[in-house]
């Protein structure tokens, strides 16, 4: 598994109804996209649960790289740089995938937590805490997904989690809506620790 991100961030008095236009129109085009697990179309609007930006950054989970290298050099991305420019896509080695009490719902919110590993502490305890962290997030209340990756060129690792409805207030990390979810492949994405 990979997951992977852009983040396109907008000008503050940027309207955000050509966003949600653009994910109506666009959004179930992937809904049938092989070896894509699933793509949450995520905004963020300026003053809306502590945003100060205007944001539109979606997340995928993939099943292989094959599949992001087709996506990435395919017309679907061309067209986001053709209409944004071409942003910096992060992307992060799938650590672990798991499904929530709210898994059958349609998610509503997401949340990204990005939490870097200090260059005086032992990756593996890192990521193992992160885990243990990943595990408890999943029996939550609410939660549809959830998902943990790492980048080891930054040693950072990313947890990223679709909730049915809002995230609750103690839940860290920046807060998404989601416009969309497209999940052709869900049942491929590997449940559980990646290794």
């Amino acid at each position: 598994m990979l997951a992977m991100q852009y983040r396109i961030t907008l000008p503050a008095d940027y309207d955000m109804r050509i966003i949600r236009r653009r994910v109506e129109t666009k959004g179930p085009l992937l809904d049938d996209l092989s070896g894509l697990g699933l793509k949450a179309y995520g905004i963020r609007e300026r003053g809306v649960d502590g945003s100060p930006v205007h944001q539109y950054a979606p997340f995928y989970l993939w099943t292989a790289p094959e599949a992001m290298n087709r996506f990435l050099w395919g017309p679907g991305f061309q067209g986001i740089v053709r209409d944004f420019g071409r942003p910096s896509v992060e992307h992060w080695q799938g650590l672990a995938f798991e499904r929530g009490p709210s898994a059958g719902a349609v998610p509503r919110t997401a949340t990204r937590h990005a939490t870097p590993v200090p260059a005086a502490a032992d990756p593996a305890a890192a990521v193992e805490d992160a885990l243990a962290r990943l595990a408890e997030r999943t029996r939550k209340d609410g939660v549809h997904t959830t998902a943990l990756g790492i980048d080891p060129r930054g040693w950072e690792l990313i947890h990223f989690t679709l909730w049915e409805d809002s995230a609750p207030p103690s839940e860290p990390g920046d807060r998404y809506q989601v416009l969309h979810l497209s999940t052709p492949d869900l049942d491929e994405l590997p449940r559980g620790r990646q290794w």
